[in-house]
């Protein structure tokens, strides 16, 4: 067997941390064991380092095309691949939303070439989509049930359902936006709690219920859910689930503003610490962030005026590495909720140190805790809600057996590849 490369050391493998050889050649991993022979260049890692498989990020908004102000792929990708974050599945309410065969093919030539992260790109669920045809070229399809960037509302049952057992057929997954819009309000909004009181609870929980009448036990996914009511009733329909880190970290009375203004919203502090302790105890599947990047000039507007949405891709797991450390929750939780859930979730060869996956890996050193400095971030947004939290950010991030970061500091190229093609 032709191995190029034996990486050595502390690696989490199997569901444990233990030393490790792993063996790599054309970007794949061929060898993983406690003695690998051979290897062109073998790599030794100090005892300070952990190896871990590289996070998959299975929730962003990266703009592109159409809203590039906000954010461009390469930015959105640089900033991933600084949190350690190999792989991105991208959301398809860009400019033109993605809900054909022809718009997602433009979207796939314009991007080709530009990504720092391997990538695959969504498809919304719309009334008439070509789920067959559409299924081969994405990791998923997405469903919005509530108002949010872009205009690719679908909440009438007659016209979901449908749709919905289209996409499912195809075997793909079917990631929701579950908030029923029928619920939402309307109304003038000054702060982050006049925004909760437009979006309520119950919108969530009734749009996951109507999710379940038709779909129970199949391949739906609830993305950033924000009540433990809905994470039960998401949970007893078999679905799978994502939690955001700032439905886990803020509250409508602390956090206030503009910057803090995102769909589903942000909840009262009751809520946020029940969420927060469904987290810790592992109750959700994975971790997605929503990057979800507005300039600093559109965040800055009147609240009502502001449009919703926060940064997250490259602060996100930097925070959990550091909740690890704090021993807020296992390593082992960490991996499976921001490497091998959305990883299996969506079929990819990525998530996991084993045989057949994509030499994707992130290497830390726990014991380089840093304060999240804003202006070092590589978004082109500009801001995070994050500035000043204590994380702990990769040393080393390998993709397809390629270095892109050594010694934290960026050393790689645009070399991320539609996973989808």
């Amino acid at each position: 067997m032709d191995i190029e490369t034996v990486l050595m050391g502390r690696a989490f493998v199997d569901g444990e941390l233990k030393y490790t050889e792993i063996g790599i050649n054309e970007g794949k991993i061929v060898a993983v064991g406690s003695y690998v022979s051979g290897g062109d260049q073998r790599i030794e890692l100090g005892t300070s380092m952990t190896v871990l498989p590289g996070f998959v990020d299975p929730h962003v908004h990266l703009r592109d095309p159409g809203m590039t102000q906000k954010e461009d792929f390469s930015t959105g990708t640089l900033a991933a691949v600084h949190a350690g974050v190999t792989t991105v599945l991208d959301m398809p309410n860009t400019k033109p939303s993605v809900s054909d065969n022809a718009t997602l093919m433009d979207k796939k030539a314009h991007l080709k070439g530009r990504s720092y992260v391997d990538y695959g790109l969504f498809a919304a669920i719309t009334p008439n989509i070509n789920a067959g045809m559409l299924a081969r070229y994405v990791p998923g399809f997405k469903l919005f049930m509530g108002s949010t960037t872009g205009n690719i509302l679908l909440n009438d049952d007659d016209e979901l359902i449908p749709a919905v057992t289209d996409a499912l057929a195809t075997g793909k997954r079917v990631s929701v936006h579950a908030e029923d819009d029928s619920m939402i309000l309307r109304e003038p909004e000054g702060c982050t709690r006049d925004h909760l009181r437009n979006r309520p609870a119950e919108a969530e929980h009734n749009a996951i219920r109507r999710l379940a009448k038709h779909f129970s036990g199949q391949r739906i996914n609830i993305c950033h859910i924000t009540t433990p009511e809905g994470l039960d009733l998401a949970r007893n329909a078999g679905f799978t689930t994502e939690v955001t880190m700032h439905h886990i970290m803020f509250e409508v009375d602390r956090n206030s503003d503009a910057f803090y203004k995102v769909n589903p919203p942000i909840r009262d502090i009751n809520n946020r610490d029940a969420l927060y302790r469904r987290f810790v105890n592992g109750d959700m599947t994975m971790i997605g962030t929503d990057h979800a990047p507005h300039t600093l000039a559109e965040k800055s507007q009147d609240f009502d005026s502001a449009p919703g949405g926060m940064p997250g891709v490259e602060t996100t797991m930097p925070i959990v590495m550091n909740m690890v450390r704090r021993n807020v929750i296992p390593l082992s939780q960490a991996v499976r909720m921001g490497a091998t859930a959305p990883g299996q979730s969506f079929s990819l060869p990525k998530g996991e140190i084993k045989v057949g996956n994509d030499a994707d890996l992130c290497i830390f050193d726990m014991r380089k805790v840093t304060k999240i400095d804003t202006k070092a971030l590589h978004s082109k947004c500009g801001h995070s809600q994050y500035g000043g939290m204590e994380a702990i950010f990769p040393d080393r991030v390998i993709i397809r057996g390629e270095v892109q970061v050594d010694g934290a500091e960026f050393c790689g190229d645009r070399i991320g590849e539609d996973m989808f093609a």
